[in-house]
């Protein structure tokens, strides 16, 4: 199951709207067949590994991190496919979190005769998708809210430099982290500030779009996220305080520009989740500001903090905090419970998911 579960880490952030998914066949304790989902349409994992297999696969054991598809789409049932291949066991690591379809496919194969096992690698199995659970059941992406801070909290010094606080491990990192994303989130200070590109340096055709939450039209036609060679996959979330002669320009770079409503004077956080949620986006990373960070915090739209600490103080009053905004009263703070905890080079990695009330 670790290796199905390697295997549906590089479908990442280009199967959607579907979930990642990894799949292998085993027969007499040796791999004959193995295939991950590589985008929605293409053939599911399990199709892909038994392809692979052949004929090795009837009477083989097959393990696969999601439970198989039992209903038609693009693409046939999984179910049917591994019942006409004479699998023996499936191994399954998480049921289907989509209400109309979880335990069909288990069910289906055990009327069919194949002994059937879940539960194993529950958890990573369960991590691995929880983007995708989180959208076929609420409609909205799973927001990660990404911070690379100093001992003390600070995300740049006092002139605004940030390059770089963390170290060479910790940015590879985030770049697999950005790699497995549908899209990635800043607000327009930090875009006009920092004059991001937000791409992975690691994937030759980056797929996930960048988002620019600016109520106003303040990002600069010059920036860096409308003249690159992806300018298509920027959005720009604004709202009607930006004119329309300034949506045109965005529009004529090759950008899209979402026209949200307003709450007060900034873009409706809500109504943008929910527009990516329309989208098909699954995963959406907001690598900040600081206001954005902690617009998103006091909206309770945060599914998973995290944060990559360095071994480095910067200090000062004019040091640009992690999390802006007013702050919470000690007894409102939002808390969260770590999930994972390592070290990256120097730098501390954790993963905090909102604690349950």
């Amino acid at each position: 199951m670790i290796e199905a579960l390697a295997l549906a880490g590089r479908g990442a952030g280009r199967t959607r709207p579907n979930p990642p998914v990894g799949c292998v066949v085993v027969r007499e304790g040796r791999r004959v067949g193995q295939g991950f989902h590589r985008a929605a349409g293409a053939p599911h994992a399990e199709i892909v590994a038994l392809r692979d297999a052949g004929e090795q696969a009837r009477g083989a054991d097959l393990y696969v991190t999601l439970e198989p598809c039992s209903t038609s789409g693009r693409t046939p049932p999984c179910t049917d496919a591994l019942l006409a291949a004479g699998v023996r066991r499936v191994i399954v690591g998480t049921v289907d979190p989509n209400p109309a379809h979880a335990g069909r496919g288990l069910r289906q194969l055990r009327v069919g005769g194949v002994e059937v096992t879940r539960g194993v690698c529950r958890y990573e199995a369960e991590t691995l998708i929880a983007p995708f659970g989180k959208w076929i059941t609420t409609g909205r992406p799973w927001i990660t809210l990404k911070m690379a801070i100093s001992l003390d909290g600070a995300i740049a010094d006092r002139r605004g430099r940030s390059q770089w606080i963390t170290g060479v491990p910790a940015r590879r990192w985030v770049d697999q982290l950005r790699s497995g994303v549908d899209a990635i989130m800043v607000g327009a200070g930090t875009a006009c500030a920092d004059n991001p590109g937000l791409m992975p340096r690691n994937r030759r055709r980056p797929t996930a779009h960048r988002v620019v939450v600016d109520s106003s039209g303040r990002l600069p036609l010059k920036a860096k996220l409308l003249t690159d060679a992806y300018a298509p996959l920027t959005v720009v979330a604004t709202t009607a305080a930006c004119s329309l002669e300034r949506q045109a320009d965005y529009e004529g770079s090759g950008a899209a520009v979402w026209a949200l409503p307003r709450k007060g004077h900034h873009v409706s956080l809500r109504s943008l989740v929910r527009q990516m949620g329309l989208a098909g986006w699954l995963h959406v990373l907001c690598e900040g500001g600081g206001e954005l960070g902690a617009s998103l915090l006091r909206e309770g739209l945060v599914d998973e903090l995290v944060v990559l600490v360095a071994p480095l103080v910067i200090g000062g009053q004019r040091a640009r905090p992690a999390i802006g905004g007013s702050g919470w009263l000690l007894a409102q703070a939002p808390r969260f419970e770590p999930v994972e905890q390592r070290l990256l080079g120097e730098d501390v990695l954790m993963r905090l998911r909102p604690r349950s009330q």
